[in-house]
């Protein structure tokens, strides 16, 4: 009898091998590591440059952040510094604006989107598990860099180079 799904591999990525897209925003380095647009999920490990100071934005859903190296906080919450070893757990419908003096580094579990403000408040854009990965994609074309693999769900649930015979790929 066999009991849950078979797999014939681990779904497994090691983010110091597998790389990452430089610049997807001006200061942000990005390694998608599970890009779920049908559930409106993504996690991604990103490095943040000194001085990075990320438009004022909501959240739709939750928001999980491990900070792995450096230091950041948000604006609104000046006092709530994250530092290496912080996690921090954001409830949907929060807003606020990261800013990283000395430059940070860490994984991020999100639910849903970010709406992401201009200066006067108005609409800049809405990121979503979509938008990363078209965003992802054009910005290493226009660069000249490897999107690196990431796991993408579907029917079969695989990596986003259908690597199924090789995942060591």
């Amino acid at each position: 009898m066999s009991i849950g799904n078979p797999q014939d591999y681990l779904l497994t990525l090691n983010i110091n091998k597998e790389g990452e897209v430089k610049n997807a925003l001006p200061g942000v380095h990005v390694t998608p590591c599970y890009l779920n647009p049908e559930a409106g999920v993504w996690v991604i490990y990103a490095r943040f440059d000194a001085d990075t100071l990320l438009p004022r934005h909501y959240h739709t859903g939750v928001v999980h952040f491990y900070t792995t190296a450096g230091s950041w906080n948000y604006l609104e919450y000046p006092d709530d510094v994250q530092t290496t070893g912080s996690y921090l757990f954001e409830p949907g419908g929060s807003t606020h604006t990261f800013s990283s003096k000395e430059g940070t580094e860490g994984f991020m579990v999100v639910e849903g989107a970010n709406i992401n403000f201009n200066e006067d408040g108005s609409l800049m854009f809405i990121m979503d598990a979509s938008w990363i990965e078209q965003a992802l994609h054009a910005v290493a074309k226009q660069t000249g860099q490897t999107v690196p693999r990431y796991i993408k769900p579907n029917a079969n649930n695989d990596f986003s180079d259908k690597a199924k015979n090789n995942p060591n790929v």
